[in-house]
């Protein structure tokens, strides 16, 4: 387990990243009013979280869930019972621990902390999957990864297309994180689909710098993701023509684009 304190500008909400499992991360989103209170962001393992508390003297205040995938939710029950703190989920997705249900447009409130989030729905990798949106950060589990997107299990391209396009629109100054570290894998991809793209290039060899010293190449930023994500720029002629090879047949729409980059990611 390695903890890891992001603030990247004066007054950024401050982060702290937990590893779980291969490669994901478990965020502790600290308060303002009280940065040793902390909400903990899909917590797959509660062991991790409990040794992240302990070293570093924090309490856990509240949790938020994106989706139900076990590896977001497989600590959120002992958790919930250890500390008895309230715990945020997808209302249409079964999620241990008896949440409290939340869908687009409500807000969750930690008031003692300082910290309040807005809920996005943003369906696609699976049917009720949200995103939180508070302090120019969002948590947006599997739905938008850096320089891809989240696997369709259980909703559809369709969806996903207008979940990733609605995270696209958001100020380009939003922090990004996102629950796996698959950004330099992601950025081979988007290195292939798009070989002219310099910022592709420049940030895949930052980030390949940032994994041989075992650091975290997230947050990203929705800046970032403009200038490389292939999945946000279906509108560029070069990725369509990369997608259109790759189906062997004309794309006509956006999401036809879209759908074929997803496909062709799957088996990248």
């Amino acid at each position: 387990m390695k903890l890891l304190r992001y603030r990247q500008q004066l007054n950024a909400l401050p982060v702290t990243a937990v590893t779980a499992f291969a490669d994901n991360y478990i965020w502790l989103v600290h308060g303002l009013r009280n940065p040793n209170q902390v909400i903990a962001v899909d917590p797959g393992d509660a062991q991790a979280v409990k040794r992240a508390l302990k070293t570093a003297d924090l309490h856990l205040a509240g949790i938020l869930i994106t989706h139900h995938h076990a590896d977001h939710t497989g600590g959120v029950t002992e958790l919930v019972e250890t500390f008895n703190v309230p715990c945020y989920a997808p209302a249409t997705e079964v999620i241990p621990g008896d949440p409290i249900k939340v869908t687009e447009g409500a807000h969750v409130l930690f008031e003692q902390l300082g910290l309040e989030f807005i809920v996005l729905d943003v369906p696609g990798h699976t049917a009720g999957h949200i995103a939180y949106l508070g302090h120019d950060a969002l948590f947006c589990g599997d739905t938008l990864f850096s320089a891809g997107c989240g696997r369709l299990l259980g909703g559809t391209a369709a969806q996903l297309h207008h979940s990733l396009n609605r995270l696209a629109s958001l100020p380009i100054n939003t922090q990004v994180y996102c629950t796996h570290e698959y950004t330099v894998g992601n950025l081979m991809f988007a290195h292939t689909v798009e070989l002219d793209n310099s910022a592709v290039v420049s940030h895949l060899a930052h980030c390949q710098r940032m994994r041989q010293q075992d650091r975290p190449t997230l947050p990203s930023s929705i800046s970032m993701e403009l200038n490389i994500n292939p999945f946000l720029r279906v509108k560029n002629a070069t990725v369509k023509r990369s997608a259109e090879q790759y189906a062997g047949a004309a794309l006509d729409t956006d999401l036809e684009i879209f759908t074929a980059l997803r496909e062709w990611k799957n088996k990248f």
